[in-house]
Formats: structure tokens, C-alpha cells, sequence
């Protein structure tokens, strides 16, 4: 064990900041090195959403202490900066084990350093948070999430007053501010009564939970389809934050057919019903197809546990249950906005990846829109807007989108808001309906015109600290011995982001463009332990897109697993 975890781990052990039962757990770790060197071998460091780990006492652990850390330093910037007499924070929370908690330690933290905390009393979407900062004329926001991972998870995501995640200059400089806590007796906190008496523990009213619902309602483009009080939807918010405020749209907006999986309709942080609460995985649609075939539903829509994403199952004319990837929905909602939004300006902007499907360009080619690629992180796609609101760029928002099923129609929200985009989807059904097509009928429309676009996903999770020098060798081979050729092709365009790529910050990201016009992109995650590959193809034919896809996913699988 090298001499930073042990010292990790001694200084938590003999801190007087550290609570009494959380001791006795650290003290039975004593002759477990291995464990120590997990939990204490690091400290947490922002990503490309700010902190996420597995919940756990260590340095390299989601806990109340490692959140009190991040606040901290987070406040010392705050106090630092221009806009510090901005109306304090707010902080949202969604319903994973220990939210609650590390939300009001959070709020405690603020208050400790005189900075006024913005609490909501019940479990939020991650958008409405969003949407929050701005309406209260907030310097900063902070939720409790760790949105899709699995249940040992949590995390702490920091937002700016603009309502986006933290970009620069604010990322690097709240991250020297965090590094400057060295101590726990450097961290400043209050009791809640003494916060409350002195005004700076404030808890958000439910009006403001009218008007985000009021705005996201706000982006819809054909409201009075009368089919929508008949067409039967199944919704799951998958045990998480998006049951409440859903059910609330669906009915002010009249879709009087909706059909609530009971089974995961409350919020629980253990997501007793599904493994994985992703709506990026066909299992986690289990129940709501179940429920579907029973009232017969055609569509089945899913969020995330913290509601920024949307994932769909639909079902085709043979009967077969059909699950659109994030790149198709973002597709197809394009295309429904082109076809139905009433004034669409000529400066008119899609904003989307670099590892978001190249159907796109094509499209926006087509429809005289301006396409603009960020790196991955939406909080790219929201510094972009802010961009265009304070007129560096000319050009007015229309969509923003990420394939991992991320999407925001307006711009109430600077991050991806998975309740507007599950209101507009089913919106987008109906409609469809009532014109005698269907979703993957306008998708396979698309196709027919502009070309058959596949993509694929390689995940590899590495965990520990094993797993996180891996994932760096598994990059360094890439730059240094990946040169001329990949699987077979000659490489016409090796970007590695790196280095410094005109427009982007340096990120931890190569692309691979190959002569016959697909592209590999690696990525490590920024908030979990894996790499992701991203795959990309374009042919004629669908049959021949996807046995292409296929045979450079296979290869490519082969290649590496040497």
C-alpha cells in the first residue's frame, strides 16, 4: 500500500470529524488492504458532471464528508467570485439512498459560509434544478444524482448561474478551491435550526414546481390533437424523481390514456424491479411492456431515476417491440419540429456531439440549420446556448441533443430534460397516429432519403485503481501505436482532443475516421469506471448498414480483447 492511502486512512481514522459509528466501520477495514487502497488510493474529481462514485466511507467514496469537502471549496469560490451577491444556491436531490442526507449536508455547508441554500423538500428532476438556478436568480445549483448507475451509486453535480453544469473558467477554478481543503476542520457548518432562524436555509415552494410545468408545456407544437385523450401510453419513471411531476403534465396537457407502471411509479433508491434503472437497456422496460400488451399500448416511455433522459420501446406492425437508440428519437424529433414548429428562423441551430450519429449533418445540410458538435456532456450543448444568448454566436437554439438520450426542446433548462422530451415524444405518437404512420415508419423515412446511419456502443468497465491505470494504457496504445491503419482500413483523419483541437477544450478523446467514411471514437467516462467506444457506419441498404456495423463492432471486439 503506497503512503497516500495510508495516510488517507489514518487521518479518517483519528479525525474528531468523523462521526462515531463511521469510525467503528473504518477501524474494521484495518487489516483489509485491498479495501483501503479503494476506498482511499484517490480523492473524487470532477468529470464531465461533476463527482460520481459508489457510496462509501473513503476519499474515494460518495459520503457526507466527501460531499463537505466539495462544498466547501465550492463556497470559497463562490465567495471569490464577481457574481457572489447572485441569491444564493439551489439544491435538488433525487431518490437515491442517502440523497436526503447528503442534500441537507450540502445546504449546511452553504449556510455554515453565510451563502443562502435553496432546498427542495421532496425528491426533483435534475432539469427542474436546472430550471431553478435561473428563476431564483441563483449564483450556482447542486443535485444529489448519480442518474442512470446502478444503486450503489451517487453523486454531486455543480451548476453555474447560467443554469449549465460548471464549464471553464469555473470547472478548474471550483476544482483548485476543493484541492485547498486539506482538512476537515477547514469545512464550515451549521445545524439546520440555527440556518433557518438566520434565513439562510430556504425550502422551495411548490410554486415553482407550476412553473416549470407551465414552460416545458409551453414547447408543444400541435396541443390540440384530439387523439391524445384515446392513444394509450405506458409511462415509467423507473422508481424515480419523474412520477410526480409526469403525471401532472400528462393530464394538464389532456393524454387522459396514460398507463402508470405501478411497480415503479414510487420513488426508491434501491430500484427494487430492475437491476439497472437506464433506459438505455431493453430490460429495464420489462414491466412497462408487460403493462402494455395488457391495456394495448403501442409505445412505452422510461426515464432515468433523476428524469434528464427518455428512452422509448414501440411497437411495430408485426408485433415486435422495438427500441429506437438515443441517436433514432433525436432523429425523428427533428424532423417532427421541422415539419411543425410555425417559425423556425433562418439562423436557426442544432446543437449535438462529436460521438452523435453523422446523419445529422446531412440533415441540417438539407434544412439550411447551422450544426454545431460539442464534446460529450451536455453541459457543452448549454455553454453553447449561453453562447448564443449573449450574441458571441448569431444564431437562435432549436434542438440539442446527445445519443446517450439526452434532450432539451427549449431553453428553460441548459441541461437535458427528460420530462419536456417525454411530453413532445408522446406528443409525436399521437400525432403520428392520427395520420396513419407511426414512429419507426417516419424514422424508416429518414432512412430511405438520407441514408441508412447505424451506431454503436462498446462499454468496458474497469474498476479501482487497476481498472483506471487500464483504461490508461488501453488510451496510450491507441495514441501511440494506432497510426495508418484500424481493422483493415486506412485511417484518413486521426483527431486526438487531446492536443487541442481548434473549438473543443482538451479532453481525454480520439476519433478514428476510416477511408470508407466510419469512425471509432474512445472514450473514458468522466463520472465511471469504464471506456466507451463509439462505432458509426452509413449504407445504402439497412441490411447492409447493419452486418457492416456488426462485422467492425465483432473485429474491433476481437482486436482488443488481445
Amino acid at each position: 500500500m503506497d503512503k497516500k492511502t495510508l495516510d488517507n486512512y489514518n487521518y479518517w481514522l483519528k479525525s474528531k470529524f468523523i462521526d462515531r459509528c463511521d469510525r467503528e466501520e473504518l477501524l474494521l477495514l484495518q487489516d483489509n488492504e485491498k479495501e483501503i487502497e479503494e476506498r482511499f488510493f484517490s480523492d473524487l474529481e470532477f468529470g464531465t458532471a461533476g463527482m460520481r462514485a459508489v457510496m462509501g466511507l473513503g476519499t474515494n467514496r460518495i459520503n457526507k464528508y466527501t460531499i463537505q469537502k466539495a462544498t466547501q471549496g465550492l463556497a470559497n469560490y463562490i465567495l471569490k467570485s464577481k457574481e457572489s451577491k447572485k441569491n444564493g444556491v439551489a439544491i435538488a436531490y433525487d431518490c437515491r439512498l442517502n440523497s436526503e442526507e447528503l442534500a441537507k449536508n450540502t445546504a449546511l455547508v452553504l449556510a455554515g459560509n453565510g451563502i443562502k441554500a435553496y432546498l427542495f423538500k421532496t425528491v426533483h428532476s435534475t432539469p427542474e434544478l436546472s430550471f431553478a438556478v435561473r428563476e431564483l436568480d441563483c449564483i450556482a445549483g447542486i443535485v444529489i444524482t448519480a442518474s442512470h448507475n446502478p444503486k450503489e451509486y451517487n453523486g454531486y453535480k455543480v451548476y453555474w448561474s447560467d443554469g449549465a453544469q460548471v464549464v471553464e473558467p469555473q470547472a478548474s477554478g471550483i476544482i483548485e478551491e476543493v484541492n485547498k481543503v486539506e482538512g476537515f476542520e477547514l469545512i464550515k457548518s451549521i445545524s439546520e435550526q440555527e440556518a433557518l432562524k438566520e434565513g439562510l436555509l430556504v425550502y422551495i415552494p411548490e410554486e415553482l414546481d407550476t412553473k416549470y410545468i407551465e414552460t416545458i408545456k409551453k414547447q408543444s407544437l400541435n396541443r390540440e390533437i384530439l387523439e391524445k385523450d384515446s392513444f394509450k401510453i405506458v409511462y415509467t419513471p423507473l422508481h424515480g424523481t419523474g412520477g410526480r411531476p409526469m403525471k401532472r403534465a400528462f393530464k394538464e396537457l389532456g393524454f387522459n390514456s396514460v398507463y402508470f407502471v405501478e411497480e415503479q411509479e414510487s420513488p426508491d433508491g434501491s430500484f427494487p424491479t430492475c437491476l439497472y434503472a437506464n433506459p438505455e437497456e431493453k430490460e429495464a422496460f420489462r414491466l412497462g411492456i408487460e403493462l402494455a400488451e395488457k391495456v394495448g399500448s403501442k409505445i412505452c416511455m422510461a426515464n432515468d431515476p433523476d428524469a434528464d433522459r427518455i428512452g422509448i420501446a414501440l411497437k411495430d406492425k408485426e408485433g415486435i417491440w422495438r427500441f429506437p437508440n438515443g441517436n433514432q428519437i433525436g432523429i425523428v424529433l427533428l424532423d417532427y419540429i421541422l415539419k411543425n414548429k410555425k417559425e423556425i428562423s433562418k439562423k436557426s441551430a442544432v446543437i449535438s456531439t462529436i460521438v452523435s450519429t453523422p446523419m445529422l449533418d446531412v440533415i441540417c445540410k438539407e434544412n439550411n440549420l447551422k450544426l454545431f458538435r460539442t464534446l460529450t456532456g451536455f453541459k457543452y450543448i448549454g455553454e453553447k446556448i449561453r453562447e448564443f444568448e449573449e450574441g458571441k454566436l448569431d444564431f437562435d437554439y432549436l434542438l440539442g441533443f446527445e445519443e446517450s438520450y439526452g434532450y432539451l426542446i427549449g431553453t428553460h433548462s441548459r441541461d437535458k430534460d427528460g420530462i419536456e422530451a417525454t411530453l413532445l415524444i408522446a406528443e409525436m405518437a399521437v400525432f403520428y397516429e392520427a395520420n396513419g404512420t407511426s414512429i419507426l415508419e417516419e424514422l424508416e423515412k429518414l432512412y430511405k432519403k438520407y441514408g441508412y446511419f447505424k451506431e454503436g456502443i462498446v462499454s468496458v468497465t474497469k474498476l479501482g485503481k487497476n481498472g483506471i491505470e487500464e483504461i490508461n494504457r488501453v488510451m496510450s496504445f491507441l495514441r501511440k501505436e494506432i497510426k495508418d491503419e484500424l481493422l483493415g482500413k486506412k485511417i484518413m483523419s486521426k483527431v486526438d482532443f487531446s492536443l487541442g483541437v481548434q473549438g473543443f477544450p482538451n479532453s481525454n478523446i480520439l476519433q478514428f475516421i476510416l477511408e470508407d467514411g466510419s469512425y471509432i471514437t474512445a472514450r473514458p467516462s468522466g463520472t465511471e469506471p469504464k471506456i466507451k467506444y463509439y462505432f458509426g457506419i452509413c449504407d445504402k441498404t439497412e441490411e447492409r448498414a447493419e452486418k457492416k456495423l456488426y462485422d467492425m463492432m465483432s473485429e474491433f471486439k476481437r482486436v482488443f480483447d488481445k
